[in-house]
């Protein structure tokens, strides 16, 4: 018991060195930024540094188990805990990233996207309260203007937004009234299966395919990744049809 009284025994430094093996992207050797995993062996890498990789390849770089034969890219997720872990470990990467995006969008005379903002906003706010520079604010004194953003952040308005068509390509679907939606770059092909099923009055959302480019998407892939890596350098809107699951017309 002498043991748990002990401070010096209940803290332990590690130095970050002694870690990187486990946050950094082996493709590019820097530290994981949108660290995204492959869903068949766990390894993880940054999103891009992965995407550009299985455009040529189908097997892991790491221990390279096939993936998938021909659509690797289906079988590969973001992972949000991991991209946590790396931010929190190591200072200052989170900040770093955020400008250097931010950065990229003013080059090219964009508009910043929403969510992008409101991570900087989020960085800059936790480094002034850990500097002890942040003003405290009672909860009476907010603004109506702050709270009505508050409510729109819930609902992902702020976030960078992607258009889309929805078109039914099967005779056994009916199409939905208004195809075409705006929505956060966020969600995910789950979202739109679930929005779809919704609209039609189907039992099951699992009764749905979704496609891009005639290649069924994978549940769990977020529109903008859809974007990127089926959408590259066409016009808005991102063009999706959907149909019964196993419907080869």
């Amino acid at each position: 018991m002498a043991v748990l009284g002990n401070p010096d025994m209940l803290t332990r430094k590690i130095k970050l060195c002694h870690i990187n093996a486990h946050i950094t992207c082996r493709l590019c050797e820097g530290y994981l930024i949108d660290a995204t995993t492959v869903t068949e062996c766990l390894h993880t890498f940054c999103r891009s540094c992965l995407v550009k990789y299985l455009e040529e390849n189908n097997t892991c770089p790491t221990c390279r188990i096939v993936i998938h034969q021909s659509h690797p890219l289906q079988y590969i997720g973001h992972d949000r805990t991991m991209q946590d872990i790396v931010y929190k470990l190591v200072p200052g990467l989170q900040e770093a990233e955020l400008k250097k995006q931010r950065e990229f969008y003013q080059r090219l005379g964009m508009e910043v996207p929403g969510d992008i903002k409101g991570e900087l906003c989020n960085v800059k706010s936790h480094l002034d309260q850990r500097n002890g520079d942040a003003k405290c604010e009672e909860p009476g004194h907010k603004e109506a203007g702050e709270e009505k953003a508050e409510e729109d952040n819930d609902y992902h308005r702020s976030d960078e937004q992607v258009s889309i068509c929805l078109e039914c390509n099967s005779s056994k679907l009916r199409g939905l009234k208004r195809k075409w939606i705006r929505c956060s770059a966020q969600a995910t092909v789950l979202h739109l299966k679930k929005f779809i099923a919704k609209k039609l009055n189907l039992t099951s959302f699992n009764e749905l395919d979704i496609l891009c480019n005639e290649e069924i998407l994978g549940k769990d892939h977020t529109l903008k990744f859809v974007v990127v890596t089926r959408w590259r350098f066409k016009k808005s809107p991102l063009l999706l049809h959907y149909r019964p699951k196993m419907d080869l017309l």
